[in-house]
């Protein structure tokens, strides 16, 4: 790709593949097509949840049932889920077939105790920042293209924030896994409000 392009690949880890203790359907399906993005760039940031035990995102923190119930945080309203790549544990880890060697920084989220964190550039506040802006400017890297997991969340408020960040970004659509139906639909029309721009792989891996 050209100068100034870098590829996102969001939270490929085994937790959220089939078999994982929060899965995403069929995500372990898109590695392959990650694996050929990955070779037409030269500028690869991939990201990894990466959760303490007893996280303020885990349901048994609170003693209360993921997916169905929430608690109010300090930024908001937070859903709650199963115990997830819990730092240090194979289901942290990124899937073992995902072939991105050049890849020139690995950014952890959600490693604070009491924020969660689906966004690349900014934790649940909107405020705190992980420092990918950064890294990214300090590149001269301004035009993404964001695969991975999951659509309706990592992935979706990547983009968003990205964009909001001053951003050219773009989400390879068949790179792309998602939780529910609804909620994917109710992203992408997000997205289509913030300026995001959805796209195929072969735009990629077949361009001139």
């Amino acid at each position: 790709m050209a100068a100034g392009e870098a590829l996102l690949v969001i939270d490929m880890q085994v937790d959220f593949m089939p078999g994982g203790s929060l899965p995403v359907a069929e995500g372990d399906s898109i590695v392959p097509l990650i694996n050929q993005l990955g070779q037409h760039f030269s500028e690869i940031i991939l990201t990894q949840d990466w959760h303490p035990a007893g996280h303020i995102s885990f349901g048994s923190t609170h003693g209360k049932q993921p997916f169905v119930e929430t608690v109010e945080a300090a930024y908001g309203t937070q859903s709650l889920w199963p115990e997830h790549t819990l730092q240090q544990t194979p289901g942290a880890a990124l899937h073992p077939q995902l072939q991105l060697p050049h890849a020139g920084m690995i950014l952890r989220k959600g490693h604070r105790q009491d924020i969660d964190s689906y966004s690349a550039f900014l934790e649940n506040d909107h405020h705190t920042s992980t420092g990918l802006a950064g890294y990214l400017r300090d590149r001269g890297l301004s035009r993404l293209y964001l695969c991975g997991l999951a659509w309706d969340y990592c992935v979706g408020y990547s983009a968003l924030d990205g964009k909001a960040l001053g951003f050219d970004v773009s989400v390879v659509a068949d790179a792309v896994r998602g939780i529910q139906p609804d909620s994917m639909r109710a992203m992408t029309a997000r997205w289509q409000d913030a300026g995001v721009t959805l796209l195929q792989s072969g735009a990629i891996l077949h361009a001139p």
